[in-house]
């Protein structure tokens, strides 16, 4: 018997896996999640629960809920003008006047002594109420006129940068100063209260509640009330789901997502680039009339200085913290949606340390640097991926 010549073949070597590069790459992936934000709110929270044990009481997660529904209404408004690489300063003033103008309309009562000199007392506003104080549609046809007014305020921003290509800060920095400014000389800077109850529990009410039982001083048992579903939920919710679809789901969302990328070459494919941006900038007065509601019924009160001080650093903050670039063409809803239970975890717990305000005040302002920070490592890796 004899053997075949010729060269033995030999199976080729296995090489090694890459682990360094296998370790950066599940780093890198890690970092572009959808789900990046909502692994460090519970990161932060596991962290924090330790030292702070009322942190994860019922009574604080009912809390961290409530205040994180309106702030979720203005900041998805937000996110849709930076991703046309937009902003809007002036929702905090939205959010302000439109308040004024529902609880002037539909207050049961006024007391003469705080708004006589007010320029809508005895116009709109008298010791009987507003001009539907009486009416069963007082609430309906109330929130149709906040939505009017932030849809003027809307379309007025849109048009100065749309058609006269005005810079949306300078603009939106005006609109933000002068609508202020006419909602505090609407009321000479005082309160509209005693709104109808129906009204109030939008936000303010339950829907479904739940009884757990607690001790008090004495440690004697106690069954305390807490709303783990409300109306302003259900609304906020509605607004996020509308708002996903719409900037996910539809050709005006991937039309959105384009001029943020490159406008320029948005305008030579053909796109209607001016409508697109000036209904952006509606969108976000309507939900900033949205926030309104629910902050002004909560308050039970119309109050022309809502939506002032750092209002605004939150809502830019919540979104970018999420994942929204302040360059453009990058958003997601579920991206604000993390973004802003983020920073209402960080509000609550630093003000669970018995912080100052000033001192709340600046570590939120690093909080967000380091996201803006981030926002520039996502998109060099994203670069870096499509070569």
């Amino acid at each position: 018997m004899t053997l075949a010549s010729g060269p033995i073949r030999t199976a080729a070597p296995v090489p090694a896996p890459p682990l360094r590069r296998s370790l950066s790459a599940r780093a890198q992936d890690f970092v572009l999640s959808d789900y990046f934000v909502l692994y460090m709110s519970l990161a932060y929270v596991a962290a924090l629960a330790p030292f702070l044990p009322t942190l994860l009481a019922p009574g604080n997660v009912v809390n961290v809920l409530s205040n994180m529904w309106p702030l979720l209404v203005v900041a998805i408004g937000q996110t849709f003008v930076l991703a046309i690489a937009g902003i809007d300063l002036s929702q905090g003033s939205v959010i302000a006047l439109t308040s004024v103008v529902a609880a002037m309309l539909i207050t049961t009562s006024a007391d003469p002594a705080v708004l006589t000199k007010a320029p809508i007392w005895g116009v709109v506003v008298t010791a009987e109420g507003g001009p539907l104080a009486t009416s069963a549609w007082a609430v309906p046809l109330a929130i149709l006129a906040m939505l009017a007014v932030a849809a003027l305020v809307g379309l007025l921003n849109g048009t100065a940068i749309a058609a006269l290509n005005m810079p949306a800060f300078m603009v939106t920095l005006v609109s933000m100063i002068t609508i202020s400014a006419f909602a505090i000389w609407l009321t000479q800077s005082e309160n509209i209260a005693r709104l109808p109850e129906g009204y109030v529990q939008l936000g303010k009410g339950d829907i479904v509640s739940v009884y757990i039982g607690a001790k008090t001083e004495s440690q004697l048992p106690r069954r305390e009330v807490y709303s783990f579903v409300t109306y302003p939920m259900v609304i906020a919710l509605a607004v996020a789901v509308l708002a996903h679809l719409l900037l996910n789901a539809t050709v005006f969302g991937r039309w959105v997502l384009a001029i943020g990328q490159n406008r320029r070459a948005a305008e030579i494919s053909g796109l209607p680039v001016r409508r697109v941006i000036v209904a952006v900038y509606v969108i976000a007065a309507l939900c900033a009339a949205a926030g309104a509601l629910l902050y002004s019924a909560r308050l039970e009160a119309g109050r022309p200085t809502l939506g002032q001080g750092t209002f605004l650093l939150d809502v830019i903050g919540a979104a970018v913290i999420g994942g929204t670039s302040l360059f453009g063409g990058k958003a997601k809803i579920v991206w604000t949606f993390f973004g802003v239970l983020f920073f209402v975890l960080l509000s609550n717990t630093l003000n669970l340390m018995n912080l100052s305000s000033f001192q709340v005040d600046m570590v939120k302002g690093g909080v967000i640097l380091g996201a803006a920070l981030l926002d520039v490592l996502r998109t060099r890796l994203m670069q870096e991926r499509r070569r």
